[in-house]
């Protein structure tokens, strides 16, 4: 199976150039301030794209899935799987989304540290194959030198806990923008697949179910200006 996989496009979408894959998935942040007409723009561009399967989670900014669900997840219709604490099984993949992030600045799907987010983590089912979540685990693909002077690690704690006793063979996420890349680590392949506003480009990964493999097909370069 061929997944195609961005995150953080924020309308920037017309950036990108798309390669062909089996399942295309969207880990968040498909708009930039969240309306339903933002939706609708972005939505467009996903219905255009050739890719059999379409697997969408929202982001901090996709305010339309927290204030107007109902036509939020009309725009999208029948032929985008939208996941929010659910899941989806692909020619025998198991997929499974969450939009949670730790709180900041007050946006959409934010919670606190602690309780409120290690719950929403335990709805993740043993069995998983492939994670996507908007937000990455403490310590992998997490690090952002956003105005704070240093590199600060932002990821959440109780993510990385639920991943470990889970162990997907894919975790995808997005949401910090300065840390691109994919990494093995305990048994699971983990991939930010941020595309900085479409600075940089899908990120593509072949997986194996029944050797248990992953394989990075590509992770591009940022776009040449």
């Amino acid at each position: 199976m061929r997944i195609v996989a961005v995150a953080d496009t924020h309308l920037f979408h017309d950036d990108l150039v798309v390669p062909e894959g089996d399942v295309f998935v969207h880990a968040g942040d498909i708009c930039r301030m969240g309306s339903l007409e933002e939706l609708q723009r972005a939505a467009k561009w996903m219905h255009s794209l050739p890719h059999p399967t379409k697997i969408v989670i929202a982001g901090n900014h996709d305010w339309s899935f927290v204030r107007t669900p109902s036509e939020a997840r009309a725009i999208l219709g029948h032929t985008i799987h939208y996941l929010e604490d659910a899941g989806v099984t692909v020619d025998g993949v198991r997929f499974w989304g969450g939009p949670w992030q730790p709180e900041f600045g007050g946006w959409a799907f934010n919670l606190p540290r602690g309780n409120e987010l290690k719950t929403k983590w335990a709805l993740i089912p043993e069995g998983t194959d492939v994670l996507i979540t908007h937000g990455p685990p403490r310590d992998i693909g997490d690090g952002t030198r956003g105005g704070y002077g240093g590199e600060l690690r932002v990821g959440c704690d109780d993510l990385r806990a639920r991943v470990r006793h889970v162990k997907p063979l894919l975790h995808l996420f997005g949401h910090i923008h300065d840390s691109g890349g994919l990494w093995s680590v305990d048994g699971t392949n983990f991939a930010n697949v941020t595309t900085w506003e479409c600075e940089r480009q899908p990120s593509v990964v072949d997986l194996d179910l029944a050797n248990r493999t992953v394989t990075s097909v590509e992770i591009p370069p940022a776009r040449r200006a």
